[in-house]
């Protein structure tokens, strides 16, 4: 047994709970919001909570262990500086407070860490090593490391007075809400979930305890159905936070006797947090800290209602570029987008019929390309209400109607590739280069689409579509037309006669690269 593991098993709950109380963090953390979400409130039937650890100076819970760890090390340890594996937000928060302890801090950081949280770790003073292409890889590293320059290796989460530091977390939480019915712990390594669950549970038995995984990084899932900590094959990276391969020790033995219940949660579902989080606070968290409401909203599905519900907001350390991702997935988390491949006739005013076969739902993507057969695949995608009854209503509809559908919305690969993949080379403009490419800007509003296809598709014969509802005031389209010259005059003729903003695109080298 490990010189680690000796000390948790000389550790009582009592210990536990007692150390967190008196945990010397508040020279450096804050104690932060419990901020109540009123809409989501009103919308899931539950009066709803989210603890505001983006307020702390890191944005992030991390700071209050790291804090606590370092404060219990003695000088001999501190000498040649402290070293840790991050995903980032331990990172961050053992950075600050080495520097606000006088200590050299070195960062072991997986390459495929967030810039915004690599740079953080060098401005607050720590040096960072990229070493791996995962936690677990960057953590070997660091062990070795720790040797070589014998530095003081300090856990980002399997450690008992990090474990310590993080219940302080609870402590806030229980004073700012004696009452939760529920509390929902997002989960990487277990140190979160370990430290409040072991001190709520002894002042607040009657509170249920939820952890929160990821889908595609469940290790405490894993090690639940083991009955001991297990290695992954492999985790998700969206939300880098709680990418971690295996539970921690120590984190599992307080998770396995305080914790309720795990729940696991998507991709998409996270995303569709953050949006909310957005909404409610204009805070943006990063995925990991939006996981354990991603876990509230599940759980609220099937729950009895009008309880006090408080999640963790973990950490808003967010790479601005993933905004870009979490835009596209969120209504799919919300149950508000089907995205569906549908056959249609390849003929004109194809497109318009079925414009008029979904009724009064907003399409927001629309991919097609002309191929020469007798009926075409169009990709498209549909708003819902957010309901998984709706989408069903809706593919019993296109059935009716004679369409042949596939519903692609829990398609990973369709929605995080295919969709951006729809098209190729059309075989009879290609030949005779009559293929002529244009861009539209119109004012977005219900039907505005369907008017667009009303205006050019039944006059032209369309060879390329793409459209994607960004909720903006004017929607884009890309559209291709077989036009010969004979044609060219009134097509011209009737694009000025429109009044749409557009713009000929055919010499695009993008366009000549890859569809011309």
């Amino acid at each position: 047994m490990t010189e680690t593991l000796k000390q948790a098993s000389a550790q009582t709950p009592l210990d536990y709970l007692r150390r967190i109380l008196l945990a010397p963090i508040y020279d450096l953390a804050v104690e932060t919001e419990l901020t109540t979400l009123n809409k989501l409130s009103s919308r899931l039937n539950n009066q709803i909570y989210l603890k505001r650890e983006d307020q702390q100076p890191v944005h992030s819970f991390k700071l209050r262990g790291a804090y606590n760890k370092l404060n219990s090390l003695t000088e001999a340890q501190c000498i040649h500086g402290v070293i840790a594996a991050s995903a980032g937000n331990h990172a961050q928060g053992l950075a600050l407070a080495a520097s606000k302890l006088g200590i050299k801090a070195t960062i072991v950081m997986p390459k495929t860490t967030p810039d915004i949280k690599v740079d953080n770790v060098r401005r607050f003073g720590g040096e960072v090593r990229l070493v791996g292409n995962s936690f677990n890889e960057a953590q070997a590293a660091s062990v070795e490391y720790a040797k070589e320059e014998n530095k003081t290796l300090i856990h980002p989460f399997d450690d008992i007075e990090v474990i310590i530091g993080q219940g302080t977390v609870a402590k806030e939480l229980l004073q700012q809400l004696p009452h939760a019915d529920v509390v929902f712990i997002p989960v990487g390594g277990g140190g979160l979930l370990a430290g409040m669950s072991v001190y709520l549970k002894q002042l607040s038995p009657s509170t249920k305890i939820i952890g929160v995984e990821a889908e595609d990084s469940a290790c405490l899932k894993a090690a639940l159905e083991a009955g001991k900590p297990v290695d992954l094959a492999q985790v998700g990276l969206f939300a880098d936070g709680v990418a971690v391969k295996r539970i921690g020790e120590n984190t599992f033995g307080l998770i396995q006797q305080f914790c309720d219940e795990v729940i696991t949660v998507t991709t998409d579902e996270i995303c569709a947090s953050i949006k909310d989080i957005f909404e409610e606070t204009r805070v943006i968290a990063e995925p990991a800290g939006a996981l354990s409401l991603a876990g509230l909203q599940k759980y609220t599905q099937t729950s009895k209602g009008n309880e006090s519900l408080a999640a963790v907001l973990s950490g808003a350390n967010m790479n601005f570029h993933t905004l870009r991702y979490v835009s596209e997935r969120c209504e799919l988390g919300e149950k508000k987008e089907a995205i569906l491949a549908v056959t249609i006739p390849e003929e004109k005013g194809s497109f318009k019929r079925f414009c008029q076969s979904i009724g009064n739902r907003a399409i927001t993507e629309f991919n097609y390309r002309f191929s020469g057969k007798p009926s075409a695949e169009i990709f498209v995608g549909v708003r819902l209400g957010g309901s998984v009854q709706e989408r069903q209503q809706l593919l019993q509809g296109l059935v009716s109607a004679n369409y042949q559908v596939r519903d692609f919305t829990d398609n990973e690969l369709a929605k995080l590739h295919v969709r951006y993949m729809i098209g190729g080379k059309s075989p009879n403009s290609a030949n005779k280069n009559d293929e002529r490419l244009f861009s539209f800007e119109f004012p977005e509003h219900p039907g505005a689409l369907e008017k667009f296809l009303d205006a050019m598709g039944e006059h032209w014969n369309i060879t390329l579509f793409h459209y994607r509802n960004h909720g903006a005031a004017f929607g884009q389209v890309l559209a291709g037309f077989d036009l010969d010259k004979s044609q060219q005059n009134d097509f011209f003729q009737h694009l000025n006669d429109l009044g749409y903003q557009w713009q000929e695109e055919t010499e695009n080298l993008a366009y000549q690269t890859f569809l011309n």
